[in-house]
């Protein structure tokens, strides 16, 4: 494999890692916010709730779409797509 090829898949892993984490810190704040007092007495259910939920989907579907879209671009470069230690 070479160099630049390296690099995009690092970059591309720790992105990936960055959107779920982000995700999943998303989450944990919504659960937070609903079942303590960080936002006001006796926690807000409603909007931490909402937080919540909104935090668990990016976590699973943002990934999904960035894969998507980087098959896309690796399809349109003529570049080997899904898995970075396949050899064509």
């Amino acid at each position: 494999m070479t160099q630049p090829t390296d690099a995009i898949w690092r970059r591309r892993f720790l992105l990936f890692m960055l959107i779920r984490l982000f995700g999943l810190i998303t989450f944990l704040l919504g659960i937070g916010i609903a079942y303590s007092n960080l936002v006001r007495p006796g926690g807000w259910p409603l909007a931490g709730a909402l937080l919540a939920i909104l935090g668990a989907i990016d976590a699973v579907f943002a990934p999904r779409l960035l894969k998507k879209m980087w098959q896309q671009q690796d399809a349109a470069a003529g570049r080997p797509g899904d898995d970075p230690t396949q050899s064509r």
